[in-house]
């Protein structure tokens, strides 16, 4: 079973910075490809940044890039999510989610994504 477990999110102020860990546990080969995603009240969730198994990163949403860094530290089974230069518009509930990798490539999809975590709350105010 996998299970996922995000922590870090808090209230920040405008320019700060946050870093947001998401332990996972589980088979390595289900979670191959790791994202996180945010989610504003009312709307769907969107995708934020992902990462192979491997490190290498696969994408960054333009809004975040330049500002947020995605890394995963497979000895200790966790995923992180660095947030600099935080903004108002920042502000949503941030999720890890795990899948596999398919066709030689991790999706951005959020139906791709079979495991999620439970969320963490950002706030930049």
């Amino acid at each position: 079973d996998v299970q996922l477990v995000e922590s870090g999110g808090d209230l920040v102020q405008p320019g700060g910075s946050l870093r947001l860990s998401c332990a996972a546990s589980g088979p390595p080969y289900v979670r191959a490809c790791m994202n996180w995603f945010r989610q504003y009240p009312g709307k769907e969730r969107e995708g934020v940044a992902g990462i192979y198994a491997d490190g290498s990163v696969t994408y960054y949403d333009d809004s975040v890039k330049g500002r947020f860094t995605i890394s995963r530290d497979n000895t200790k089974n966790t995923l992180y999510l660095q947030l600099d230069s935080l903004r108002a518009e920042d502000t949503a509930m941030y999720y890890c989610a795990a899948g596999r990798i398919s066709g030689g490539a991790c999706a951005t999809s959020v139906g791709w994504y079979a495991y999620w975590g439970q969320g963490t709350q950002v706030t930049v105010s």
